[in-house]
């Protein structure tokens, strides 16, 4: 376990802390606590609500621009309406689950998470399914109140837009993913929380604007992954070959893009590997 100490200036209080120390990468006692389950049902609800709200915002919007039926263009809530509606549920979502499962709501930050050793393997193989299941339930919600519109407008499905290869698209979720992630882990740095001690308070906010962020940069690109469940989900009940064609672009780069933030939060600016050397010698 890592102890930092924060000497501050002008002879202002000293602040000490200690990292919490890492999750076991098998932990088989979260099998039988209780609260274990209740942080898998908090990422499934929360996962379903994400997916029923903003796949009905994409789908509304497509349905109040559609030239088809002549409507402007420039109508209902636009790019910005859509960014604004991932943005702020996840705001929304992170701050109501965040002190039961910790509102990860996405297997990228699941993934993140786990590499740096803050979340045991169990549990984070567990809340991938119950996001993914959940995304899954979302959808169907959405295509059982509104079939005939989920069917005629793509169902929210994630896709590679025309004009963009492969490669442009995986490097939009690769960023797209590292810059949501890189944010998790420094609204939740514990050294922040002991130093300012609203910050846990305040940490869904850069976390929704983080997705807010990403999604007005990468929609023109690839409708915005950065969150396998929610391209999984739409995928599986939109169920179409265009949704399925490039549908390993919203696994790979979300996972690459998890695993560099981590890596460069975790080794880089926390300085893990120099710390854990030092207190290794110290043991010695």
């Amino acid at each position: 376990m890592a102890k930092d100490i924060e000497v501050a200036e002008h002879g202002e209080t000293v602040r000490d802390y200690q990292d919490p120390p890492p999750a076991p990468l098998i932990d088989a006692e979260e099998l039988g606590q209780w609260s274990f389950y209740r942080a898998l049902i908090a990422e499934f609800i929360a996962t379903l609500l994400f997916l029923y709200v903003t796949v009905l915002t994409v789908i509304g919007y497509k349905s109040q621009t559609d030239p088809d039926k002549g409507l402007d263009a420039c109508g209902g809530v636009g790019i910005l309406g859509i960014a604004w509606a991932f943005g702020g549920m996840i705001f929304v979502l992170v701050y109501c689950t965040a002190g039961i499962s910790g509102g990860h709501i996405n297997p990228a930050v699941t993934f993140g998470l786990f590499l740096a050793r803050k979340v045991s393997l169990i549990r984070a193989v567990l809340y991938m399914v119950a996001q993914c299941l959940g995304a899954i339930c979302g959808c169907g919600l959405v295509k059982a109140f509104q079939k005939s519109y989920y069917n005629r407008y793509g169902g929210g499905a994630n896709e590679l837009q025309t004009g963009y290869n492969k490669g442009t698209g995986l490097g939009a979720e690769i960023i797209g993913t590292f810059v949501l992630v890189y944010t998790v882990f420094s609204a939740t740095d514990p050294k922040r929380n002991a130093r300012d001690s609203h910050v846990p308070v305040l940490a869904p906010l850069p976390i929704g604007f983080a997705v807010f962020m990403v999604h007005l940069a990468t929609i023109p690109i690839t409708g915005t992954g950065i969150n396998p469940a929610r391209s999984f989900g739409a995928a599986v009940i939109f169920n179409q070959s265009k949704a399925w064609d490039d549908h390993w672009l919203f696994w790979v780069g979300p996972f690459i893009g998890a695993a560099i933030a981590a890596f460069y939060h975790q080794v880089i600016l926390r300085a893990a590997a120099i710390k854990a050397l030092g207190s290794f010698r110290s043991n010695a």
